[in-house]
């Protein structure tokens, strides 16, 4: 069975589950990237404004544009820590609303593989930003198992539903990364993988909130007694401390690079 079109229309929603997890790795990114106060920057696909919030509280920027298709996202960013210093819009990745050299740094935080084509998102990015700037993303490693829902995933086959994937899934390897950039005319271009490790308080919470998110069209495509059985069969997948608590890893590919200061 096909699967179903992965949809954010619950910026609530999203952020109990991936906004959490944006927010972890977004942390360890924002260490690598190591970036100047001041900056203004470009947040492409700013979802419900994990990666906002993020810099706003981290890296004191002059202001922050963010922008995604999805109004219900833009909602939730509205009311975040970032709101005073960001200006959330709605827009298309591929066809950013901002002049050609008018950011210093431009991010797509667990966007990329969303963008249809992700060569004109980075081709985007790229002219947005002043001579100089920083031109960078992570997104999951989808190949290496990194998605926060592969356990779920892993478990899908006696379902007979296929897990819903990105788009533009390839672009998370690492090498097709690398070559993108390269392909840009980036410089200066900088790769890291980044391992980040949530914990819940138990089995029925990991699941709760894990199937809130982009897992929810597959699990709702179900019956009541495939999900069940899905559920049982996951278990074994995530074993329990002894307090209950469960713990898990998720892996993303990240990388950064410089838009040249001469043509």
């Amino acid at each position: 069975m096909p699967a179903p079109t992965i949809q954010f229309n619950d910026g609530a929603a999203y952020d109990r589950m991936m906004g959490v997890w944006s927010r972890m790795v977004g942390e360890v990114f924002l260490d690598w990237l190591a970036p100047a106060p001041g900056l203004t920057w470009a947040d492409i696909g700013c979802g419900s404004g994990a990666f906002s919030d993020l810099l706003a509280a981290r890296c004191a920027p002059a202001k922050i544009f963010g922008i995604d298709p999805s109004e219900a996202q833009l909602v939730q960013a509205r009311k975040g820590p970032a709101a005073g210093v960001a200006e959330f819009r709605q827009g298309d990745a591929m066809a950013l609303p901002y002049p050609d050299s008018s950011v210093d740094a431009a991010a797509m935080a667990l966007v990329l593989f969303f963008v249809p084509d992700p060569t004109k998102g980075i081709a985007e990015m790229k002219r947005v930003v002043k001579p100089g700037g920083s031109v960078s993303a992570y997104v999951w490693d989808i190949p290496g198992e990194g998605l926060p829902m592969a356990p779920i995933y892993a478990e899908l086959g006696p379902t007979g539903m296929s897990a819903s994937m990105p788009p533009s899934a390839p672009i998370s390897r690492m090498a097709a990364l690398r070559a993108a950039w390269e392909a840009a005319g980036l410089e200066g271009i900088e790769t890291r993988a980044i391992t980040v490790r949530r914990t819940f308080a138990d089995y029925d919470e990991f699941w709760n909130i894990t199937t809130s998110g982009a897992a929810r069209p597959v699990i709702e495509a179900l019956s009541p007694e495939a999900i069940a059985a899905l559920k049982e069969r996951v278990r074994p997948r995530l074993p329990a401390a002894a307090d209950g608590t469960i713990t898990y890893a998720a892996f993303a590919n990240a990388i950064k690079g410089r838009k040249p200061r001469t043509a």
